[in-house]
């Protein structure tokens, strides 16, 4: 709930911690700096586990959640960059860019007067969901060979529950876009030397 004070930020960083128990999401660590209050969490969808979700407080401007997508995109992938692009345009609700690092960032920014514990919850399980769903697509960028890791039989998942609070407010998992080709006839062409 927002300060009576009419010079108090509207959203202070004890409202953000109240909303994570709301929701059932414990952060592993805080950082605070400059009047900017960030939380990490490690987080599993359905599908794509284990993914790192910083949720940024300016309690003046916005609360930020976002998500390192993949490790970085060398200079040739043009293509995975068209990726981008193109799925910027089919999940309306978050943004994908490339940080200065050149990893693939994945983002919801909701403006500070308009946050609560629902609208943070529904912005966190639409990474989520956006990861689930182009899981197949991106690994080739998130491991060497493709390949995901066998996942052991009795992995419990660290958000038990969460997605399933917010499944009637995300698309159905049939609405997937079609993973593009990804064997030798689509791959990246060489760079011209």
């Amino acid at each position: 709930m927002p300060s009576a004070d009419p010079g108090a930020p509207a959203v202070r960083p004890a409202d953000v911690e109240r909303w994570f128990l709301e929701i059932g999401l414990e952060p592993f660590e805080r950082a605070d700096r400059d009047g900017i209050t960030s939380w990490d969490l490690l987080l599993d969808g359905r599908r794509r586990h284990d993914l790192r979700v910083t949720v940024i407080l300016d309690p003046t401007l916005a609360v930020i959640v976002w998500a390192h997508y993949a490790p970085p995109i060398g200079d040739m992938f043009r293509k995975s960059y068209r990726k981008l692009l193109r799925w910027n345009d089919e999940f309306p609700f978050v943004k994908f860019s490339v940080g200065e690092d050149e990893r693939p960032l994945l983002a919801s920014e909701l403006p500070v007067e308009a946050v609560d514990a629902d609208r943070l919850g529904l912005a966190i399980a639409r990474i989520l969901d956006v990861a689930d769903r182009l899981f197949d697509e991106t690994k080739g960028w998130l491991w060497i060979g493709g390949k995901a890791p066998e996942e052991p039989m009795d992995r419990v998942t660290r958000n038990p529950g969460f997605l399933e609070q917010y499944a009637d407010r995300l698309p159905p998992l049939e609405d997937a876009p079609e993973p593009e080709p990804t064997g030798p006839e689509s791959a990246e062409p060489e760079p011209a030397s």
